[in-house]
């Protein structure tokens, strides 16, 4: 009997690992093995030519380069602006979106394309709006007297970092505004309902109820939407390749540039980790503060 157990718990342990092996797989794969020979790549001088240990001098000239460290407040810069106007913007949207108003459905539906269409091809549009001599920015800000003649978005320094920041809030606010619409429409209407028979304004229920029921998902979404700004690339390479003079460079552009255009392999892996490192700190710090919120609200 006792044998007979014996094999049926090795049968059955057994069976778990078939069943997370291709997971197991999938990370040691895709994830693990890229990684781990990105950090080697990261101590060596590679090019086409071939590779050279160099230990930590590619870390060394990153930590001492100034146009580098330019380059990593830009990217962080880049990030939290881009990430608040989408929370701000798709928080508004979600609660008009979460209204009863006739054509509800319709509206919620019209608010995907962005999210949906391709990058590459929302881009594009971008370009064309942007575009000084018939683009339709340019020349409704001169029918407006806004402008004196044709406007480059895209060709100086500060007008192109913030059109690249419109640019990509437009392509992530859809997918904040509907992941906060679900969260709203999981509060309980007994809330909202007897909040209203004790007098409570609008205003008074979407501060005192609405926010802080979905402040987890806010959170959340905020983290998200930060790492995946953080390594947006396609939205500035179509509009600007980091350009002009360097102002639209984020970490992610710098490593395409270095590793790709410039054949300097070992540098580029040794931008990528320090990307991995910064990331991970990001997001250690951020979850920190989610499991507070997470407490402070009662969600486990």
């Amino acid at each position: 009997m006792a044998e007979r157990t014996g094999r049926r718990k090795l049968s059955e342990a057994w069976f778990a690992w078939m069943l997370v092996a291709p997971a197991i797989l999938f990370i040691a794969v895709i994830v693990a093995w890229p990684l781990a020979e990105t950090i080697r790549l990261s101590f060596m001088e590679a090019d086409l030519g071939g590779e050279e240990f160099v230990g930590t001098a590619n870390y060394t000239d990153l930590l001492d380069s100034r146009n580098f460290h330019e380059t990593v407040v830009r990217t962080f810069y880049w990030m939290f602006l881009s990430v608040g106007l989408k929370l701000i913007l798709g928080l508004i949207g979600a609660t008009l979106l979460n209204a009863a108003i006739p054509g509800r459905a319709l509206f919620r539906v019209l608010v995907m394309p962005p999210w949906v269409i391709p990058i590459a091809i929302g881009c594009i549009g971008w370009l064309w709006l942007y575009n000084g001599y018939f683009g339709l920015l340019s020349g409704l800000g001169q029918r407006l007297g806004i402008l004196d003649g044709p406007f480059e978005f895209l060709a100086y320094k500060q007008s192109a970092f913030y059109s690249a920041i419109v640019t990509d809030v437009w392509v992530g606010t859809p997918m904040v505004t509907l992941f906060l619409l679900a969260a709203m429409q999981g509060v309980s209407r007994d809330l909202y309902e007897a909040a209203w028979v004790d007098g409570a304004g609008r205003w008074y229920r979407f501060r005192r109820i609405t926010i802080p029921q979905i402040m987890p998902v806010i959170v959340s979404m905020a983290l998200l939407s930060a790492i995946w700004t953080f390594n947006s690339f396609e939205i500035i390479w179509i509009l600007t390749e980091g350009g002009p003079r360097g102002a639209t460079t984020t970490l992610i552009v710098d490593t395409y540039k270095t590793a790709i255009s410039n054949y300097k392999f070992g540098e580029g892996a040794a931008r990528a980790v320090i990307i991995v490192i910064l990331l991970a700190l990001f997001s250690l710090i951020y979850l920190f503060f989610l499991n507070k919120v997470n407490r402070k609200y009662g969600v486990k």
